[in-house]
């Protein structure tokens, strides 16, 4: 059984889980500085002056760390794996393109200067490496050239990409005045989405979607995206395509057709209704709904906003549990998700439990969870702040069974931060997302039915 986790790839086995984790980092000089980070500790924060904190600071890692050239989002904070200067994701520049709406939103920065600042970015991805309108993994981000994300993985990403396309198109619904700048922008994001060739991934017309394709490799990945995980956006959007879109037969006999995509088991009292046993790591309810608004969102396998919940309060009552004795674990201070470890990079969950908490997981969950999200929020911050908080926002992740408590930070756990306490606090991301008119008729493909679509 094969599926994909975020930033690696896990192989499923009898006999466990093999992991072989590729990370990347990259350094470099902050592209501008006009968030002024604030790194003591303010112990008379409301909540609310908490959650714009955090949020308004995590944001400076999109921001002040952009790449000066592109102003796509670097891979990582810190320099590690023999890797370069110039690595920047392409998934993860998908999660800065959308905290950088918020910020514009919540009027941190000006709307035209983030309207230029997409701008530049997307004419920049206008002539970057794509492959029959896929990007790769990793760009170059002074150059636009593929950087490989494995020996074999040097071509098209197709999940990494339906990261990018949740937010530009979210940022082509906010961004809808009528004056050049703006116009430019919707443009230009209309004609790298229209170009897009996602039945192109079916392989030859096969009745699934698959992650990667290479002008040097072909098919040689061969991953097909079979459910449940982080890739759901990836079927939505396919099925959304202007021009080369995908029949919903891919979704219903590819993607929901495998012996871990149905559960309907309780754990910890709580029925999980798809995935994994103990739901595998928290990411895969964050990643596909930083744009699709999964309250009331169901199709003929799940109600999504029960898989989420469920998904969450699982993972946070196995840490309660905590059947491995880890120093630091309670109900202040839970969530397990794929990050950097004391061992390196590892996709946390109840299954593959290494004492580490990851601060996106519950803060990432705001919307499912407030209350518990909160509870860790406040220790993070309060308790632990001298050792977590940072310019870029909380750091990855941290142990305290290991006396470990990482010095990078990654785009794709910072992102979600942003991404995911806004929604909880004003729906902002979700409501755009979903007013795409092809998302909307995507997803009536599909058979979901959601009140932002109607059934």
């Amino acid at each position: 059984m094969i599926y994909c986790y975020k930033k690696i790839t896990v192989l499923l086995m009898a006999c466990g889980c093999l992991f072989t984790a590729c990370a990347k980092a990259q350094s470099g000089k902050p592209a501008s500085n006009t968030i002024k980070p604030e790194l003591k500790i303010d112990k008379n924060l409301s909540d609310t002056q908490l959650l714009d904190l955090v949020q308004k600071q995590t944001f400076r890692y999109f921001w002040d760390f952009a790449h000066p050239v592109s102003g796509l989002a670097r891979e990582r904070s810190n320099t590690s794996f023999n890797y370069g200067h110039e690595v920047t994701t392409t998934g993860g520049t998908g999660f800065g393109i959308m905290a950088t709406i918020v910020a514009a939103d919540r009027k941190w920065i000006t709307r035209d200067t983030a309207a230029r600042f997409l701008l530049k970015m997307v004419n920049f991805l206008g002539k970057a490496d794509a492959y029959h309108g896929v990007f790769p993994h990793w760009l170059d981000g002074a150059t636009g050239k593929t950087i490989p994300f494995s020996r074999k993985d040097d071509g098209a990403d197709l999940v990494e990409t339906s990261f990018l396309f949740q937010g530009l198109l979210t940022a082509r619904q906010y961004f809808n005045a009528d004056n050049p700048v703006e116009n430019e922008l919707r443009g230009r994001i209309n004609w790298l989405w229209n170009d897009i060739e996602w039945d192109w991934f079916t392989r030859g017309g096969q009745e699934v979607l698959y992650w990667h394709w290479s002008p040097n490799n072909d098919w040689a990945m061969n991953f097909p995206l079979r459910g449940y995980n982080e890739c759901l956006i990836t079927y939505v959007l396919a099925a959304s395509g202007t021009r080369y879109p995908v029949p919903a037969s891919v979704y219903h006999r590819g993607w929901a057709q495998s012996n871990f995509f149905i559960n309907g088991r309780e754990f910890y009292g709580y029925k999980l209704p798809l995935g994994f046993d103990n739901g595998g790591p928290l990411f895969f309810s964050h990643y596909s709904f930083l744009g699709l608004d999964p309250r009331g969102l169901k199709d003929q396998y799940a109600d999504y906003w029960e898989q989420n919940k469920n998904h969450t309060l699982v993972n946070r009552a196995y840490v309660l549990a905590n059947p491995k004795n880890y120093k630091g674990y309670g109900s202040n201070s839970w969530g397990l998700t794929a990050s950097d470890s004391w061992q390196g990079y590892a996709a946390h969950s109840p299954n593959e439990d290494l004492g580490v908490i990851t601060p996106t997981a519950a803060l990432s969950a705001f919307p499912y969870t407030p209350e518990y999200s909160m509870e860790a929020l406040k220790h993070f911050y309060f308790d632990l702040g001298d050792k977590l908080w940072s310019q870029y926002g909380f750091v990855d992740a941290f142990s305290e069974s290991h006396n470990w408590y990482a010095k990078s930070h990654l785009a794709i756990d910072q992102g979600p931060i942003i991404v995911m306490i806004e929604n909880y606090r004003s729906g902002l991301l979700w409501k755009l997302f979903m007013s795409c008119p092809e998302v909307q008729a995507g997803l009536k493909k599909l058979g979901f039915e959601s009140p932002a679509i109607g059934k």
